[in-house]
């Protein structure tokens, strides 16, 4: 079968309306399928002003608002004019990234239709009520996943440990791999610009710890408050680069008071705050591949992570960063320090990371989904 035969559904919760690490690789996806000869259509709620223009042809889905978190929006099913969308569209493959009404409908859709349907996974979305008091939704909400997941031809994770984990979970027996890549163009250790920094108040010889996401609570900003407040304990001199926006902007500004906010940025722009950072923090337990991380990497930075998950395929621990147990406040703090009061650690650990970022492109990485689409589609002609 030719990628020029293949015609994509692909169902998302955000697209573009907002700016993720999830949004941005399923972007690249439908460009690659795009230059390859593919048709695909996306569908996914659409706002008047998204975050940037979509990649492919975007088709509404009926949604409201996510109570408490207003800037994300809720999926609500497949409307008759979706559905008769679908029809005319004819898809051999349906592309489900996540697991809300929407994806669940467009589900059933496929199975009733004998379209083989295929799942990936962008975030852990089993640990976020944690962060929310929530702790005992955990379980029922792992069992939804389990059904979803269950249901699908194939689901992609973004790393084995990940493929691992779900196998372990029965998630489903076809679990394969769809990591991340990273943008040279954008991310390069090149683009650090002392003036820039001064322009917010960070001088030369100040060591920037960054912050790089969205400003919400699953991130882990709590970690990183308490983390930058034993430092300061320690009299370790630092500043804080935060680079990214979110409801928990005010909440994180007054708990890391010496913090910089650099907003919300892409593109080139991007790519120069995350280089005139010196360390990358991520605090974050929630990530499922952590492209923050790699594109930390690529500007030669050294990165202190959370040893989970979604760094710990990244990171080579004492070679390109440090990989610390999420409760670890001091071990987190010793790690920076070192950092901090070591140039020459951290840039042999800054460019090894860059060495080792090498390893992952966009283009052979997005060739393992249209395998898969391949696969399951051969498979039902069988």
């Amino acid at each position: 079968m030719h990628t020029t035969d293949l015609r994509v559904a692909l169902f998302s919760g955000n697209y573009n309306y907002t700016r993720d690490g999830a949004n941005q690789a399923l972007n690249r996806l439908v460009g690659y399928l795009l230059r390859q000869g593919a048709s695909v259509r996306v569908y996914s709620p659409k706002v008047e002003n998204p975050a940037f223009e979509a990649t492919g042809e975007l088709v509404n889905v009926p949604n409201v608002p996510l109570p408490g978190r207003g800037e994300y929006r809720m999926p609500l099913g497949l409307s008759r004019a979706v559905r008769r969308d679908l029809a005319r569209f004819a898809p051999n493959v349906v592309h489900l990234s996540s697991p809300d009404p929407s994806g669940h409908a467009a589900l059933a859709w496929a199975r009733a239709s004998g379209i083989p349907a295929i799942a990936s996974v962008h975030t852990r979305f089993d640990t976020y009520p944690r962060y929310y008091k929530l702790g005992m939704m955990e379980p029922p909400l792992r069992a939804i996943l389990r059904r979803f997941y269950g249901r699908c031809d194939a689901v992609l994770a973004p790393t084995e440990v990940i493929r691992q984990d779900y196998l372990a979970q029965g998630m489903n027996d076809d679990m394969r791999i769809w990591a991340r890549g990273v943008d040279r163009n954008i991310f390069d250790r090149d683009r650090r610009d002392l003036a820039w920094r001064r322009s917010l108040g960070i001088a030369d010889d100040e060591v920037a710890i960054g912050f790089l996401g969205r400003l919400v609570l699953e991130k882990g900003l709590d970690r990183f408050a308490d983390v930058t407040t034993e430092l300061t304990r320690r009299g370790v001199p630092f500043r804080v680069l935060v680079v990214g926006e979110g409801p928990a902007g005010e909440w994180f500004s007054e708990r890391v008071p010496n913090a910089r906010f650099a907003g919300f940025q892409t593109g080139a722009d991007l790519g120069r705050a995350v280089a005139s950072m010196d360390v990358l923090f991520n605090a974050s337990i929630t990530e499922a591949f952590s492209n923050v991380t790699l594109e930390a990497m690529a500007c030669s930075l050294p990165v202190v992570a959370v040893d989970t998950t979604g760094s710990n395929h990244l990171v080579l621990d004492g070679e390109t960063g440090r990989m610390i147990p999420p409760d670890d406040t001091g071990g987190f703090a010793d790690a920076l320090e070192a950092y901090i009061r070591k140039p020459e650690l951290r840039a042999a650990h800054g460019a090894a990371g860059e060495r080792h970022s090498h390893k992952w492109a966009w283009d052979p990485v997005n060739e393992a989904v249209v395998e898969t689409y391949r696969d399951m589609i051969e498979a039902r002609l069988i």
